[in-house]
């Protein structure tokens, strides 16, 4: 590419951020990093009525938490400033100006009351009301208006906004970097706003000076903004910014698991799973919704989840690194279907991503888990044994008998597999334990099959019983190794206490 890559997130501080919306901030961050361009961040504040306390914080930290760092933008810095679209204000009304000026935009004085009865009436003939370029002559604006009374409406301080001003049946064209081109008459578009009564700009108006102003190279947005985006097509054009118009690229939907609808809120809580980065608790109604941080997953597994909802590498690699992901991502692999989320797959990344780190990490985490005081090094060598059934550091922290002597052993097990000889087979077995000099896994499991071959013993009279004295449960990883982590003298500890218990 000859210019250099400039994309933006540009959330609004209206709640917390989707999952969808950390996608879209992910695909921007590896589009700039493998393109070597700046990723920013802007925080798009114009809807204050919709301002959530807070929100603006938690998209910061969350993309933070995620590693997706913005190397400009809010929070960040830089010569573009400031980031943060309610201290822009001063900006847009000139553009607005000009579009009034250049017959691009006309005042509308219509009351909220006014158009809810348009609606009402286009709703009782079996239309769908628009603000177009037919109903606007029949409304109240300087289309429709004098010029002397739209005068001395605005002298007079009527309340007024700004619609931008669509020709009539006239195709707008532009290409799409994932869906190719997309073509869409005018006659199927209604007269947005761009400038509200309240003094503030839309969103549309905003995001447009705001991309051109920064030299946004590729916007790089969800799917629902894919109506607007022909509207901001015609913005560039009547702005004179045509020629330096960014690229478009809209991604594709983050589905619900059953593929019908969007994911939102309510699917997570439904189905136990979050849609949120962190944990976030609503301001107003104090409701918890739960953070993938918070639930215990890793954040490059989450990356790697979100990266592959809507795109793949073509290849049969999964486990990515983020810097792996920037080299390997492209747009022409970004997909134009929604893509199912799936909670199943998403818990088997971290199970991946937990495997892969080392016993010392992994002990660093479990430690302040547990209420057990343990030296360092033993917890690595517990954690190299739990990890193979762990899909979160939490779920190592279930089994204690690593840390203390089993106080409840399994009833079904004892039931079953307790019998009259067990007390006698449990002796001669804790005998030829004791002859162990090295008591590693490897030799605490020959000298367990010699003693069954030896006399004779199948091991299923034998292994259940050797595990729930040592460690209380009916089932668990290799008791060879397990006790080769506790040790011979706690093993055969806890073999004779428990021998001494079910006598």
């Amino acid at each position: 590419m000859s210019e250099k890559v400039r994309v933006r997130f540009a959330p609004s501080p209206t709640g917390p951020l989707h999952i969808g919306g950390v996608r879209t901030a992910l695909f921007n961050y590896l589009f700039a990093k493998k393109h070597g361009g700046d990723f920013i961040l802007r925080i798009e504040d114009t809807d204050q009525k919709r301002f959530v306390e807070g929100a603006e914080e938690y998209v910061i930290n969350s993309l933070k938490w995620a590693g997706i760092s913005p190397n400009e933008g809010q929070g960040a810095g830089g010569e573009y400033g400031p980031y943060k679209q309610s201290e822009r204000m001063h900006l847009y009304k000139e553009y607005a100006d000009y579009l009034l000026d250049n017959d691009k935009a006309y005042y509308a004085f219509d009351s909220s009351e006014e158009l809810t009865e348009s609606r009402e009436r286009s709703q009782k003939e079996g239309k769908t009301f628009a603000y177009d370029n037919i109903t606007r002559q029949y409304l109240k604006n300087s289309t429709s208006l004098s010029a002397d009374e739209v005068s001395q409406r605005i002298e007079s301080g009527d309340p007024f906004v700004i619609r931008m001003k669509l020709p009539r049946n006239e195709e707008v064209r532009f290409y799409d970097e994932i869906r190719g081109w997309v073509v869409v008459n005018t006659a199927n578009m209604d007269d947005k706003v761009l400038y509200k009564s309240d003094g503030l700009p839309t969103y549309h108006l905003a995001n447009i000076v705001d991309d051109h102003l920064m030299k946004i190279t590729h916007v790089i947005r969800g799917e629902e903004w894919l109506p607007s985006a022909p509207l901001h097509v015609l913005l560039y054009q009547y702005l004179g910014w045509e020629d330096s118009m960014p690229k478009f690229a809209h991604l594709p939907l983050i589905l619900k698991p059953d593929g019908k609808g969007k994911l939102s809120k309510r699917d997570g809580a439904k189905g136990g799973f979050p849609v949120f980065p962190l944990e976030w608790k609503d301001p107003a109604s104090g409701e918890i919704s739960a953070g993938y941080k918070e639930d215990g997953y890793f954040k490059d597994a989450f990356i790697n989840m979100l990266a592959f909802l809507g795109w793949n590498p073509g290849t049969e690699q999964e486990i990515f690194k983020l810097d792996e992901l920037a080299e390997a991502f492209s747009l022409e692999r970004v997909g134009k279907s929604g893509a199912k989320f799936d909670p199943v797959k998403t818990k088997w990344f971290n199970e991946q991503y937990l495997k892969r780190k080392s016993n010392e990490e992994l002990a660093s985490l479990l430690k302040p888990m547990i209420d057990f005081d343990v030296e360092d090094e033993y917890l690595a060598k517990v954690s190299e044994l739990l990890k193979e059934r762990a899909v979160f550091v939490k779920d190592m922290t279930e089994d204690d008998f690593y840390f203390v002597a089993p106080t409840n052993f399994d009833e079904k097990t004892i039931k079953k597999k307790w019998k009259e000889n067990t007390p006698s087979i449990i002796e001669a077995m804790i005998t030829k334990f004791e002859g162990i000099e090295d008591f590693s896994a490897e030799n605490v499991e020959l000298a367990f099959k010699e003693y069954l071959s030896d006399n004779e013993i199948g091991m299923g009279a034998v292994l259940p019983n050797f595990r729930v004295l040592v460690t209380g449960k009916g089932m668990g990883p290799s008791m060879f190794q397990i006790s080769a982590i506790l040790g011979k003298e706690e093993t055969l500890s806890r073999l004779k206490s428990g021998l001494q218990r079910f006598k």
